[in-house]
C-alpha cells in the first residue's frame, strides 16, 4: 500500500517487492527507485533523480537530477542537485557533494565538502577536507588525516588539479590552480597558481646478476 502511494505521486519503484522505504523519507515525482534499494529514516530526495540499484540511503539529503549509481552506501549527508555518486561510493557522515560534483568508482569520503563541479572520479580516500569548485581528483589520492592522535583538515582550492596517486598529509593547503605531479606525497602549503612535484628521482642501474627472458 505505501508503495502504491508513492507510485500514484509520481515516483517510479522499479521492483517494489525488493525496495524498502521507511515511512519518514520524502521522495520527489519524477524519481527512479531501482531494485534493492534501502531508504531509511529521515531522508529527502528531490525530484527527478536516479537511485541505486542496490545501495543504502540513510538520513541524507539529495537534491533535485541527482544520480547514484549502483551498490552505493550513504549516510547522514547531503548531495546537491546534478551530482553523480558511485557506483560503489561510500558516503561518510557529515559528508556534502556539491552541484554537479562526481564522487565515483570506489571513492569514500568523510567529513568532507565537496565543491561545484569538483571530481573524485576513483578509487580515493578523502576525509575532513574543504574542496573549492572545479576541482580533479586523480586516482588513488588519499588525505592522510589522522596523525595517530588527532584529525586534521586538508583545503584544495578552486580549480586544483591533484595528479594521481597522490598522499595529502594534513594539516595542509592546495592553492587556487595549482597542479601536484602524480605520486607525490604533500606536506608543505602549495601556494595559488604553482607546480608541485615531491617524489624520489628514478635511478636506472644494470642488475646484479643475469636474468632469464620472459617470453
Amino acid at each position: 500500500r505505501k508503495a502504491d502511494k508513492r507510485m500514484a505521486a509520481g515516483v517510479t519503484l522499479i521492483d517494489p517487492d525488493t525496495t524498502y522505504i521507511d515511512e519518514g523519507v520524502k521522495i520527489g515525482k519524477g524519481t527512479v527507485i531501482y531494485p534493492g534499494m534501502t531508504i531509511q529514516e529521515k531522508t529527502i530526495i528531490g525530484k527527478n533523480c536516479k537511485i541505486g540499484p542496490s545501495g543504502v540511503v540513510q538520513d541524507c539529503k539529495i537534491g533535485d537530477n541527482v544520480e547514484i549509481k549502483f551498490s552505493c552506501v550513504l549516510t547522514l549527508s547531503e548531495v546537491k542537485n546534478n551530482a553523480i555518486i558511485g557506483p560503489f561510493a561510500h558516503l561518510r557522515p557529515e559528508s556534502q557533494i556539491g552541484p554537479s560534483a562526481k564522487v565515483g568508482n570506489f571513492t569514500e569520503i568523510k567529513k568532507s565538502k565537496i565543491g561545484k563541479g569538483s571530481k573524485v572520479s576513483h578509487l580515493s580516500y578523502i576525509g575532513d577536507t574543504i574542496m573549492g569548485e572545479k576541482v580533479n581528483i586523480g586516482a588513488g589520492t588519499i588525505t592522510c588525516n589522522y596523525d595517530g592522535f588527532k584529525k586534521h583538515k586538508t583545503i584544495i582550492k578552486n580549480g586544483a588539479f591533484v595528479g594521481s596517486n597522490t598522499n595529502l598529509v594534513a594539516p595542509v593547503s592546495v592553492g587556487r590552480n595549482s597542479l601536484i605531479g602524480a605520486g607525490s606525497t604533500i606536506t608543505k602549503n602549495i601556494p595559488d597558481n604553482k607546480l608541485a612535484l615531491a617524489r624520489a628521482r628514478e635511478v636506472i642501474k644494470p642488475l646484479k646478476k643475469d636474468r632469464k627472458s620472459v617470453v
